[in-house]
């Protein structure tokens, strides 16, 4: 049977894991369409513009978010952040569902939207704060001074893990990745994810009043 598609929000506070586990679900399923939000961030070496962000300038994306062309945007770290809204509805009405990789400002707005029946949404905790630090530094990605601002924001982030459906300790990569695949595949089953059982549940009330 048909189905709609799932909003899935991956949240963490950086360095818990959320990207990884992103990654690993797109290898699990390759229908999953990754949401590419737009930033007014600089590129980093490596990253695509349209694969990774799309990267725009601030009054580009502050006009997007006026004229309301954005599911959820926020500011972080001095820089904007959002999801385009259009490719978003297109692939859950098509079936296809879509996952987010954003923090707990935009998982709260995508919560609050038109699309909140279709959102499933995740929070992925560290084992620990030491362990948190230690991953941060480890990745080599950024300085000594975003490493503590990011650590200071941490808790912030952390804060909020009960507006979530799911929250899961990733304290094992591999035992986080298998819960995952366990909700999705059971939340794709969601009544509300199945419009045609009503026409189904229907055929069957007419098969019985013939028989």
């Amino acid at each position: 049977m048909a189905r709609r598609g799932l909003l899935i929000i991956l949240s963490s506070p950086s360095g818990a894991g959320k990207s990884t586990l992103a990654g690993r679900l797109r290898k699990w399923d390759d229908s999953l369409r990754f949401s590419v939000s737009s930033t007014t961030r600089a590129a980093r070496a490596g990253e695509v513009d349209g694969q990774d962000y799309y990267f725009v300038s601030v009054p580009d994306f502050q006009t997007a978010v006026a004229e309301g062309e954005m599911l959820e945007h926020a500011q972080v770290f001095g820089n904007y952040y959002g999801s385009p809204k259009a490719p978003v509805k297109a692939a859950v009405d098509a079936g296809r569902d879509v996952l987010f990789d954003i923090d707990w400002q935009g998982a709260q707005q995508i919560s609050n939207s038109a699309l909140q029946e279709h959102v499933l949404s995740i929070f992925i905790l560290p084992p620990s704060i030491t362990e948190l630090h230690r991953r941060l530094v480890s990745r080599g990605q950024d300085s000594a001074e975003v490493i503590e601002k990011r650590m200071q924001k941490s808790w912030d982030e952390i804060s909020h893990w009960d507006g979530y459906d799911y929250v899961l300790v990733n304290d094992d990569l591999d035992e986080t990745e298998a819960k995952l695949k366990t909700i999705i595949s059971a939340e794709r089953l969601r009544r509300s994810q199945q419009p045609s059982l009503v026409d189904h549940v229907r055929q069957l009330q007419t098969e019985f009043g013939e028989r």
